[in-house]
């Protein structure tokens, strides 16, 4: 159910007014029928998170056409014009240029760039914000970008991880864990993805796939002898859209 401002609300008031088979219906649906409330102080509130998270879906498959190959974190590289590559191997923003335009040119010239999942989930993330964000805004919140894991995101976007969610929906990043992996090759422990809403998920390396064939790509990289299958996990990291929203409100 949809709660906004202490009304529970009927999801045919909000679905007209996106086409339909895009994400945003597809959304709408689920939040409608769920036995979670969802609770919103605003239908502006409301609209916010279904634009990010179409945004997400959006960035996931434009950085998947981007060029952008999958290199471990001691063999990353990244175009030089924008980021300083770290000693750990991530990417951080040069100080005289703009972070809107760093991010955007990951996806205008994606085979300057190397790194793993974790690293392509924070860019599709900040490709999100930054799509529906004014650039001024964006600049000022995010002027010093770490580009690298969980561990080196900006406090802006104020990622959650949740835990045995009621719904998981289009925009949310899941993980595909891979127990028995081969030692040899820790770069295949797991899949960080993002749910496309349509039964297929991007995961950077891997591509846009199905569950199934991710778990079989997983599978296909265990030690000798393992009998545990890869799976996903009963969670979800997702930004902080309330907070964002807020954010984004206080500007425009």
């Amino acid at each position: 159910m949809i709660r906004i401002n202490g009304k529970i609300i009927s999801p045919n008031s909000i679905i007209e007014k996106y086409p339909a088979n895009i994400v945003e219906r597809k959304i709408i649906n689920i939040l409608s029928k769920s036995s979670k409330v969802y609770i919103y102080s605003s239908l502006e509130q409301l609209h916010f998170e279904l634009k990010l998270r179409s945004n997400i879906v959006d960035a996931s498959i434009r950085l998947n056409r981007s060029g952008l190959t999958f290199k471990v974190f001691r063999k990353s590289y990244c175009n030089t014009d924008f980021w300083e590559r770290t000693n750990e191997g991530g990417f951080l923003l040069k100080r005289e240029v703009s972070p809107s335009d760093a991010i955007n040119d990951i996806f205008i010239n994606g085979r300057k760039y190397g790194t793993e999942c974790a690293t392509a989930l924070v860019i599709v993330f900040y490709k999100a914000v930054l799509d529906i964000f004014p650039k001024e805004l964006f600049n000022k919140l995010f002027s010093s970008i770490q580009l690298m894991n969980w561990s080196y995101l900006d406090r802006n976007l104020d990622i959650g991880y949740y835990e045995n969610e009621a719904d998981y929906l289009p925009g949310d990043c899941r993980y595909f864990k891979n127990p028995d992996v081969n030692p040899l090759t820790p770069e295949w422990q797991g899949e960080n993805t993002i749910d496309l809403g349509n039964g297929k998920y991007y995961g950077h390396g891997i591509g846009i796939t199905t569950g199934e064939q991710i778990i079989r790509a997983l599978n296909k990289n265990r030690k000798a002898g393992a009998k545990k299958s890869a799976y996903i996990l009963d969670s979800a990291t997702r930004p902080g859209f309330n907070h964002l929203a807020y954010i984004y409100y206080s500007f425009v």
